[in-house]
């Protein structure tokens, strides 16, 4: 049978301008595969806007923070340190609970993020995606630009910049369950992992652009470290209004054969289609009873946790501790704690060709979890000692880290989407991704509210924060790894026996 588009789809079955202005000029209609490339480069830079603007804020914290007028109290017993040098911050982040107030900032920001997730999941299985992140993007554009222009409008109301951030947060979620699924909606199973852990080098590069970015604004005035990535990201919108296909049926084409495959069972027949008829958006309740589903998410909770302290405070970390006996300016703490996400990068690759050669995404992210441990512990205890032992420590936290976070956030999402006891339906994947998303950006919350309050009192509390934190990630997917491995002990003696 021939299966026909949902009646929802109706709206939005035709082709963005951009794609017919595109076609027209080449007399002839795109192929699958040029699709595919332009879905994922649109996506990639689409999401890497997003991460951009987000970092902006880790950044800014350091100029907007009580600065240390010389050496801090937990490294007074080094010698030869150079103090650092004494600068004003900006009223009312300046005072002495300055730092827990800028963990308010985060904590706002993240926790409407996480919220507006299983919303902007829910919603985006049921319209256009195209439209749905435009209007994301065009948002985060403006209320990052909105913070930036407190400098100049000399505004040093606290709930001003609260409020800003809540409103960001809500359209930053539009963001990460819109890209998956388009993505989702292109790629089948097949080399999932790996293509997926490239693409998810997004999240790095715009930490890392927004940090340089950022930096390299910040001796102009806080300001324009603000207002510059949010008429970045919303030029972003714009083009991917106008280019971007959400779905192979929109624009007229068919997924190839080794597409359709990769995403049913081997036993099923190709015949089928990949979308049925009458075909429904998957329930929020029903989402969270495909198996997988739970435990990802769960772990995802401390991955994030751990991940977002990072992204949120590292580069004021770096700014307050002495590196071989000096202190670095706002922007060297800036431009060094792009390193992680360097890390990260390595990570995510690494983890998601890992994943699918041994067809085990659980086995591989608790193995990461835990080599985790002692590279965080390694960092806060050897990190201060040079500078070239801090890089190749924080580079090795980036891919222990980033790697389970990144393997979780796509390849992963995108398996349980398609899961099978979902019966071909392709309408799950927003909704499944919001859900294991939503709940890890609740400990992306979480994680840097605490460090606002630890960090001032001691940083090694932090680290062990983290420590258990990622301990606990691995040991929720226990139950997923021993089924991996008695899976694969089952398929070695049927190879045997056979």
């Amino acid at each position: 049978m021939e299966s026909s588009p949902d009646p929802t789809m109706e709206t939005t079955n035709s082709k963005p301008p951009g794609i017919r202005l595109i076609e027209s000029m080449k007399k002839s209609s795109l192929s699958f595969k040029s699709y595919q490339v332009i879905v994922l480069i649109l996506t990639f830079f689409a999401y890497t806007s997003y991460h951009a603007n987000r970092k902006t804020t880790s950044i800014v914290k350091q100029a907007l923070g009580p600065q240390s007028p010389g050496v801090l109290p937990s490294l007074q017993w080094q010698r030869n340190i150079t103090p650092k040098p004494f600068r004003d911050g900006w009223l009312p982040f300046d005072g002495p609970n300055g730092t827990a107030m800028l963990g308010d900032l985060d904590v706002a920001f993240l926790f409407v993020y996480a919220i507006g997730m299983y919303f902007s999941g829910h919603v985006g299985d049921r319209m256009d995606l195209r439209i749905f992140l435009t209007a994301g993007m065009l948002g985060t554009g403006l209320f990052t630009a909105l913070f930036g222009v407190g400098y100049w409008a000399n505004i040093h109301n606290f709930y001003y910049y609260m409020l800003i951030q809540m409103v960001a947060g809500l359209f930053q979620s539009t963001g990460w369950p819109s890209v998956v699924a388009v993505v989702g909606n292109w790629f089948g199973k097949k080399k999932r992992g790996l293509i997926m852990g490239i693409w998810n080098a997004h999240t790095s590069v715009g930490n890392i652009t927004g940090s340089l970015v950022a930096s390299a604004l910040l001796k102009y005035g806080w300001g324009w470290s603000m207002v510059v990535p949010g008429i970045i990201i919303a030029f972003s919108g714009m083009v991917v209004f106008l280019l971007l296909p959400v779905h192979p049926e929109y624009v007229g084409v068919n997924k190839d054969e080794d597409e359709v495959l990769s995403i049913r069972k081997e036993d099923e027949e190709v015949n089928e289609p990949l979308l049925r008829e009458e075909e429904s958006a998957v329930g929020f309740i029903q989402a969270w009873r495909i198996p997988g589903v739970a435990p990802f998410a769960l772990c995802l909770f401390f991955a994030k946790l751990v991940a977002y302290t990072f992204l949120y405070w590292l580069p004021f970390y770096i700014s307050h501790t002495a590196i071989d006996g000096r202190y670095l300016s706002n922007e060297d703490s800036g431009n060094l704690s792009t390193l992680f996400d360097v890390g990260g990068v390595v990570g995510g690759i690494l983890a998601g060709y890992i994943s699918d050669q041994l067809d085990a995404r659980a086995i591989t992210a608790a193995s990461f979890m835990y080599c985790a441990i002692p590279a965080l512990y390694l960092y806060q205890s050897y990190g201060h000692i040079s500078m070239t032992i801090n890089v190749i420590l924080m580079l090795i936290n980036g891919v222990f880290v980033n790697g389970p976070y990144a393997l979780i956030t796509t390849a992963v999402s995108a398996d349980l989407g398609t899961h099978r006891s979902l019966k071909g339906n392709s309408r799950a994947l927003a909704t499944v991704t919001a859900i294991i998303d939503g709940t890890g950006s609740i400990g992306a919350a979480i994680g840097p509210f605490l460090t606002g309050y630890i960090s001032t009192k001691s940083w090694n509390a932090v680290f062990v924060m983290l420590m258990g934190a990622v301990f606990i990630a691995g040991l929720l997917l226990t139950r997923l790894v021993v089924a991996e491995v008695s899976g694969k002990i089952q398929e070695l003696r049927s190879q045997r026996s056979s």
